[in-house]
């Protein structure tokens, strides 16, 4: 920002207000109707103007340059101010991008790790759905086993007692009563030797 004297200025100012001010004050007081040489007025004009600058500059300067200066540094701070808030701002956005990105980061890994976990947990599943189908397998076949050995048991059971009524009947059938009693002691006979 490029500075401007102070002091220019306000001698600037203060004369064009001046000027104005006796310009119109001469103009006003105009001889009525009398003709007065040019350079007189021209003189007094030019006389009023350095007294009244003299004065304006002598007594306005300090306080006009106080406010100038004032001023001046009310609106450098005012732009410092802005400038500092810019950049802290700036900060403040880059900083939310920084945690956007590893917010982004975080979400994609804590997403990654529930894929895996629920891939695990699917195979842990799945394998624990096998053993169960493998043990309800190996429990019907025992089952199966276990009922087929009783049928077959008791179709044997069945199967000689049918067999033994047949024979009772046709041995019946075909022995009188005195071939029952040589048929018994016949038994009799061996199982006594036996004992």
């Amino acid at each position: 920002m490029k500075k401007f004297n102070l002091n220019k200025i306000s001698v600037v100012l203060v004369s064009c207000i001046l000027n104005l001010v006796f310009v119109s004050f001469a103009i006003a007081s105009g001889g009525a109707g009398e003709e007065t040489p040019l350079w007189k007025d021209y003189m007094w004009k030019i006389i009023n103007f350095g007294v009244l600058a003299f004065i304006l500059f002598k007594f306005a300067k300090k306080p006009l340059q106080s406010f100038l200066k004032q001023r001046t540094d009310l609106i450098e701070k005012t732009l410092k101010e802005a400038r500092e808030a810019k950049e802290i701002a700036q900060k403040a956005l880059h900083e939310a991008e920084e945690r956007l990105k590893t917010k982004d980061k975080e979400i994609e890994e804590i997403l990654s790790a529930a894929k895996r976990s629920g891939e695990q947990e699917r195979e842990k599943i799945i394998e624990e759905s096998n053993k169960l189908k493998e043990k309800i397998f190996e429990q019907a076949k025992a089952n199966i086993e276990y009922e087929l050995k009783h049928a077959k048991e008791a179709i044997k059971e069945e199967a000689v007692e049918i067999a033994i009524e047949l024979a009772e009947k046709k041995i019946k059938d075909k022995l009188t009563k005195s071939g029952q009693e040589k048929l018994l002691e016949e038994s009799l006979t061996k199982i006594g030797g036996k004992g």
